[in-house]
């Protein structure tokens, strides 16, 4: 069995490959009358596209979305909405290499243990590729929560972090790396140079923060709002952490100290603290959602590296090609996106249980 369908009450299903004609996604149970265009889509994949600064891969496509299914004189009609992003700029003969021998790090060997087979253009669906189509579905998602505003930037390239004092939230868009403090974009553009010249790569740290989440999304134990949307985000392709709120860091807290305090406010609970990231029990609490992201390095580097061939035999492999020095700059819209999937999901849930 396959599992390319994320979600309970909203869900979408990504197809296509790397280096196939297209990919894109079917989104099912969005509601009927929600406005909608290919307009309202565009400018999250135009911050996921590739080729839009040297920090990318070069890797050239306009990912321009067409909607097929699903919407009618500007509005969705609550039946499947599919959506399609074509490939324009495929170099399949760059992968000639691959097709002899595993990247270490990468997903080839366990395709081919898996399956017996594997496409090797470019990872086929173990590609960073795909998420273009998730991004498309986030989009979507967003309509269903006009409610909730999702912010999110890269907080650490290479180990290096921002410094939280200078964070302001309009340098996010201003630089290439969807970064909130100047001074530390300026640095990572040397760090990101150098491993792109030494034909390296660098794994990053993403963070995301969610306002407007009302109180009551979520359930207590096999559909909590922190465990899908850890799941929504390890499942992003280079993805090997997530945090919700503090963290590993709350291990290292006292009882008292983890607490977050509440007072009686106007329009409910006023908390003093925010460690729970948002959510309490698998519910959120009305605050902010805050989670973070680790990233790893990209696997396709141009250092060579000890591995296998399909035969099993040892070898050496340096990966020819166009990727991404630092993967997790790109992942920044894709993890915004997953996190719109899933609060468009448990808002619809929520109102089947309790209206």
């Amino acid at each position: 069995m396959s599992f390319n369908t994320f979600g309970r009450v909203f869900r979408f299903t990504t197809w296509g490959e790397s280096h196939g004609r297209a990919l894109g996604a079917v989104v099912d149970g969005c509601p009927p009358g929600l406005t909608l265009s290919e307009g309202d889509i565009q400018p999250f994949l135009d911050a996921r596209r590739p080729g839009t600064s040297r920090f990318t891969t070069q890797r050239r496509e306009p990912d321009a979305v067409r909607i097929l299914s699903g919407v009618f004189e500007g509005r969705t009609t609550g039946t499947p909405i599919s959506l399609m992003i074509e490939n324009t700029d495929q170099r399949s003969k760059d992968y000639s290499e691959v097709a002899k021998a595993y990247r270490p790090g990468h997903a080839d060997y366990v395709y081919d243990a898996k399956y017996g087979f594997r496409d090797y253009r470019g990872g086929g669906r173990s590609s960073a590729r795909e998420t273009a189509a998730r991004v498309a579905a986030g989009a979507v998602a967003r309509a269903v929560i006009p409610e909730v505003t999702i912010t999110a930037w890269v907080e650490a390239i290479g180990g290096d972090f921002i410094d939280p004092a200078k964070f302001d939230a309009n340098e996010i868009g201003g630089n290439p790396f969807f970064c909130p403090d100047a001074d530390a974009a300026k640095r990572w553009e040397t760090l990101v140079d150098n491993a792109r010249k030494a034909g390296s790569s660098l794994g990053a740290v993403v963070a995301c923060e969610a306002v407007g989440v009302p109180a009551g999304w979520g359930a207590p134990l096999y559909a909590k709002l922190d465990s899908e949307l850890a799941a929504a985000c390890m499942s992003i392709n280079a993805v090997k952490g997530v945090e919700i709120g503090d963290g590993f860091g709350a291990a290292s807290l006292s009882g008292e100290g983890n607490a977050d305090p509440m007072r009686p406010g106007d329009a409910g609970p006023e908390f003093l603290a925010n460690h729970a990231g948002g959510i309490a029990g698998g519910i959120s609490t009305g605050q902010p959602l805050r989670l973070r992201v680790a990233f790893k390095p990209t696997s396709s580097i141009l250092t060579p590296v000890e591995t296998i061939t399909r035969e099993g035999e040892a070898t050496t492999l340096a990966t020819k090609g166009r990727h991404d020095p630092c993967v997790g700059i790109r992942g920044v819209p894709v993890v915004a996106a997953m996190v719109a999937l899933v609060l468009a999901d448990q808002k619809l849930l929520h109102r089947a249980q309790c209206g």
